[in-house]
């Protein structure tokens, strides 16, 4: 195995512990993983992914057979002039195959989280995210969600996920954007959150114009212009109730003096926002090259009542 370092705006990364785009549904074998500026050889991921995906099409496809054949019973009328003796056995059974499409679709709904949910750990762990401090629910979330926008057609740029996640430090450079096509992690930075979020460590999120807060949920990436950050891209936040606001609030990926290394060792910690994610100024243009034009942004922190509401990862 040839060794070398992880891509990150700051010199070498030392692990803890060491020292068209295709479709979402892509199966194909991890063969290797591309770390600036040397290549690592990694183990192969393993086909049982494809197995399952097919699996879960079968569940999918019965279910909604299922559906439709329980759908046509229920829509059989009970005869007016039915004796009054039949009449309530028939509305128990006409109730009992109304409500009993449910039941297999809600079959084939957990069928398929499950196995985005194993999709996600073997990605993860095939690429040693966490040896690059990704926490893995932040990746099994940003997953499940991009999963759910590649199923409505949203993402058009689906080779890259990009991920901020903020349970982490300020300090740490926890901004990772991964190639989902070939399995690589492209850029890993800084990010600043919004001032009124937090110091060191986000805590307080809004969707509301003028909080200075950060948005949590998934965004897509839309066009890019120059402003007075330089080279920005607007951000469409499409979780309804907590970043559906990006747009009105101007909330875009921009670069900033405040979000380097050189303004950490001076002040302490890592500067804030007025609720953009805000990257280093000297790799913040070829980060927003990498992203723009319909690629998925998430921003994470395991703030439960986001976690158990979000439309996005529960659609």
């Amino acid at each position: 195995m040839m060794s070398g370092t992880t891509p990150s705006d700051a010199g070498p990364y030392r692990p803890r512990h060491k020292d068209g785009p295709n479709s979402y549904f892509t199966t194909s074998v991890i063969k290797k993983y591309v770390d600036r500026p040397t290549v690592i050889a990694m183990r192969a991921v393993p086909r049982a992914a494809d197995a399952t995906y097919s699996a879960i099409s079968s569940v999918v496809a019965a279910a909604t057979a299922s559906t439709a054949a329980t759908a046509a019973v229920a829509t059989m009328a009970v005869p007016t002039a039915a004796p009054a003796v039949l009449a309530a056995p028939a509305a128990r059974a006409a109730f009992t195959a109304s409500a009993a499409p449910a039941a297999p679709a809600a079959d084939a709904k957990a069928a398929e989280l499950k196995m985005v949910i194993r999709q996600a750990a073997m990605i993860y762990t095939a690429m040693d995210l966490q040896d690059c401090g990704l926490d893995p629910k932040a990746f099994e979330y940003a997953w499940r969600g991009y999963h759910n926008l590649v199923k409505k057609g949203l993402i058009h740029k689906r080779a890259v996920l990009s991920i901020c996640d903020f349970s982490q430090s300020s300090r740490n450079r926890r901004m990772y954007v991964i190639d989902v096509q070939h399995r690589k992690l492209l850029y890993r930075t800084f990010v600043a959150h919004g001032q009124n979020s937090g110091d060191e460590y986000a805590s307080e999120f809004s969707n509301e114009p003028d909080s200075y807060k950060s948005s949590l949920g998934f965004y897509i990436t839309q066009k890019t212009y120059v402003g007075r950050n330089g080279l920005s891209l607007r951000l469409n936040g499409v979780d309804p109730g907590y970043n559906d606001m990006a747009m009105k609030r101007q909330i875009v990926l921009h670069g900033s003096s405040y979000a380097s290394e050189r303004y950490m060792e001076d002040y302490g910690n890592l500067g804030t926002s007025l609720g953009c994610p805000a990257l280093p100024s000297e790799f913040s243009g070829r980060i927003i090259r990498a992203v723009k034009d319909g690629s998925c942004l998430f921003i994470y922190h395991p703030t439960q009542q986001y976690l158990d509401n979000s439309a996005v990862l529960h659609g």
